[in-house]
């Protein structure tokens, strides 16, 4: 019984995992344009630029330049799946990226729809380990291994992109700086979340089961055996 309060415990531990990738994974979702301040590059423009103090932030569906002069302003694009990151900034910073480099992360930007993809399967798992039941915990063990693989899928596209963008940024000349943004961090927190809530979930699952088995099998060992019913006498003699 030691072994299935420990496993109890741990489980539960798993479960909490799995809903801190959830939440992780839908401030990648809502970063720029909807959360103005949260993307995943953010590029802050020179001074010369006649932007000062201005800064873009690259999201999942979007972007926003934030802090325009001289009110502070903030203009957000609309919700949409796929946009021209490189386009904007080197209309914004005069930027020099090359025509392969610009189609590379434009094409990229669409692959970024699965962000709510993978949000709503972590939520899901998270909704299937909470039941704490052989089947639902084994269920989403399963899903949160598949969100799994389509997070280390973003996660190698996300760098890419915006990898690509940060190193054209920082190194044309044009006196512009990129730093990865708040919400890829996010992306990489929620991929390690998610690796050990979907593993511990898993085995305190398989240990669980076991341990059912094994206390279903002593209880069977210890029943006490029927004796043999005493055949009646006869007429008192026999």
């Amino acid at each position: 019984m030691a072994l299935a309060n420990i496993a109890n415990k741990t489980h539960w531990f798993g479960v909490f995992l799995l809903l801190v990738s959830s939440i992780l994974l839908l401030i990648v979702t809502i970063s720029a344009p909807v959360w103005n301040h949260v993307g995943l590059l953010h590029v802050t423009l020179p001074a010369t630029s006649g932007l000062k103090h201005t800064s873009v932030n690259l999201g999942t569906f979007g972007y926003c330049i934030v802090d325009i002069a001289p009110n502070d302003n903030d203009y957000c694009t609309h919700h949409h799946i796929g946009y021209a990151p490189a386009a904007l900034l080197a209309q914004l910073d005069h930027a020099s990226i090359s025509t392969i480099a610009s189609g590379t992360s434009d094409s990229l930007t669409r692959v970024m729809v699965l962000h709510p993809i993978e949000t709503g399967l972590s939520f899901i798992a998270f909704l299937l380990a909470i039941g704490h039941g052989i089947i639902g915990s084994l269920a989403g063990a399963i899903i949160a291994f598949i969100t799994w693989i389509l997070v280390l899928i973003s996660l190698a596209i996300d760098f890419s992109l915006f990898g690509i963008l940060h190193h054209h940024v920082n190194n044309d000349g044009s006196g512009s700086r990129a730093r990865f943004g708040a919400a890829i961090w996010c992306l990489v927190a929620a991929f390690l979340t998610l690796s050990f809530g979907m593993i511990i979930v898993f085995f305190t699952c398989c240990a669980n089961h076991r341990e059912k088995k094994r206390v279903a099998k002593s209880e069977r060992e210890v029943e006490p055996v029927q004796e043999a019913p005493k055949r009646k006498k006869k007429f008192g003699v026999f």
